[in-house]
């Protein structure tokens, strides 16, 4: 690592969230999974089961989702800093 990275990091120039939020997604989808199969598997009655398959089936639709819409504020704010740095250099 550069200086240079090191400083946008500790600046807050460089965001780390979208690497974290990659990292969440991948978690909840592997929950969600897993707590749909368990309820589909182990439910009691109708309900569960319908519900397991829901969790099952959208679950990971839904978190996707969520993480595209966080991932997409942290590129609409690097896209504001390249506009700003394009407009510095001509004023």
């Amino acid at each position: 690592m550069n200086q240079d990275a090191i400083m946008d990091f500790l600046t807050f120039r460089r965001m780390v969230t979208p690497i974290i939020i990659q990292v969440i997604f991948w978690l909840l989808t592997a929950a969600v999974v897993i707590v749909g199969a368990v309820l589909v598997i182990t439910g009691d009655n109708a309900l569960e089961r319908i519900s397991g398959l829901f969790a099952f089936v959208l679950g990971p639709l839904v978190v996707r989702v969520y993480a595209e819409i966080l991932i997409v504020l942290f590129r609409i704010h690097e896209a504001l800093d390249g506009i700003e740095n394009n407009t510095d250099r001509i004023t």
